[in-house]
């Protein structure tokens, strides 16, 4: 399914919606939350978000960001989403804020791995159908069945 993001969102996380002041405080949340789960310090993680960051903007417009790095410690790329209450600032290409942050996390030896994930997170949020429901979710279940629709269905089963 174009829009499953099962397989980097397995060991990642969704997170509940929430609030944020800036990207620099979001992007601090999320990898504070997927160091914590995946046992990694999630400092090292923020510093190499933010290492790409300051390369350039990695809001892809229509209130999507996808920060993304390469960080020590992992075996496999991994995601966190979050849905933010009201967007913040990513300097995006179309200058809207953003409101729904997937960070993608690669291990440093990851070349093509870590482009196809990049891809596919890209794809999927390009689908302005999927964008609308994620804003309208209600919760956090309601995101990871979204992102998660294989998964979903085999728990079901």
């Amino acid at each position: 399914m174009a829009n499953d993001l099962s397989s980097l969102l397995q060991e990642g996380l969704v997170l509940a919606p929430q609030s944020s002041e800036s990207r620099k405080q979001i992007l601090c949340s999320m990898a504070n939350a997927i160091g914590d789960k995946l046992g990694v310090d999630g400092r090292n993680i923020f510093d190499a978000v933010i290492e790409r960051e300051n390369l350039g903007s990695t809001g892809v417009g229509e209130g999507v960001a996808i920060p993304h790095a390469r960080v020590e410690g992992l075996s496999a790329p991994v995601g966190v989403f979050v849905r933010l209450n009201e967007g913040v600032d990513f300097d995006s290409i179309d200058s809207r804020d953003c409101d729904l942050i997937f960070m993608l996390l690669a291990p440093h030896s990851s070349g093509a791995d870590h482009l196809r994930a990049l891809a596919q997170v890209s794809r999927t949020f390009r689908n302005g159908d999927l964008r609308q429901k994620l804003r309208n979710a209600t919760g956090q279940d309601e995101l990871k069945g979204l992102l998660c629709p294989k998964t979903l269905e085999a728990t079901a089963a």
